[in-house]
């Protein structure tokens, strides 16, 4: 029992969904490495320094880490009307203006709420990278692609500091609700910055975080607010372009940046 992957058209055949995580995971983290080590490190190793912040919560990837971790508890969670970005995900996916045949990469991809959704907008020709840390939520993302008969979804696995993507590989990254998971952003960001195209985009959905505003699990679990964000990514090499006002997100902020 085998997973193929054709280098050409990106096509995959599903021949076991139980080894599909680990197949991909493994094939994309190979590609990556072998392909972007020399490039893509020099860069992460020399990430300019951030404004200083507070640190994020040190169990904050903890959860997603658990070899135990169950996805379905999660889509209960995350998908559901009462959480701000999943009752506003068509606006969302709107404002991103992804375009058919552009390569998306759903950075903290978590249950695949957005992976699923660009999938859809970027074809014809079009591909998306479902990137996150946890294997259980690829895996996930591997079942529900194939169960929704979307053949242009390869989950990749990322580390604490990498996306793990080739350089020069997308048009946009698309982090939502995950800015503040970043243990260490600026080589984060610089992995980033290496994977997008010339004038790729950056797009960046998270919680505002005002003292006197903001709840106190805002307070407590996301680290810095929009405008440290802001800095932290220009110093990253982006240039912020807009700030669109989505219809229905008010705990949240959007921001688009493109690579300089």
């Amino acid at each position: 029992m085998t997973v193929s992957i054709d280098s050409n058209t990106k096509r995959i055949e599903h021949v076991d969904r139980h080894k599909l995580l680990i197949r991909l995971a493994i094939a994309a983290s190979c590609l990556c490495i072998s392909c972007a080590r020399n490039c893509l490190f020099a860069q992460t190793a020399a990430a300019p320094a951030l404004t200083p912040a507070a640190a994020p919560p040190t169990d904050i990837n903890a959860s997603f880490l658990d070899p135990e971790l169950d996805p379905q508890e999660f889509v209960k969670r995350f998908e559901i009307e009462s959480r701000e970005v999943y009752a506003a995900r068509q606006a969302i996916l709107r404002a991103c203006s992804a375009k058919a045949g552009e390569t998306v990469a759903d950075v903290g991809a978590g249950t695949g709420l957005f992976t699923a959704l660009f999938a859809h907008e970027v074809q014809p020709g079009g591909w998306v990278y479902a990137v996150d840390i946890a294997p259980r939520f690829l895996e996930h993302i591997s079942a529900r692609a194939t169960e929704a008969g979307l053949t242009n979804i390869t989950p990749v696995l990322c580390t604490r500091s990498s996306v793990n993507l080739a350089p020069a590989s997308i048009n946009m990254a698309f982090v939502c609700d995950t800015y503040h998971h970043f243990e260490h952003p600026a080589h984060t960001l610089a992995s980033i910055h290496a994977a997008l195209r010339p004038g790729g985009r950056l797009v960046i959905v998270d919680f505002i975080r005002e003292e006197g505003i903001s709840s106190d699990w805002v307070l407590g679990h996301v680290r810095a607010g929009k405008n440290l964000v802001i800095d932290e990514i220009k110093s990253a090499g982006f240039e912020l372009l807009a700030e669109p006002n989505v219809a229905g997100l008010s705990e949240n902020y959007f921001l688009v940046f493109r690579k300089e």
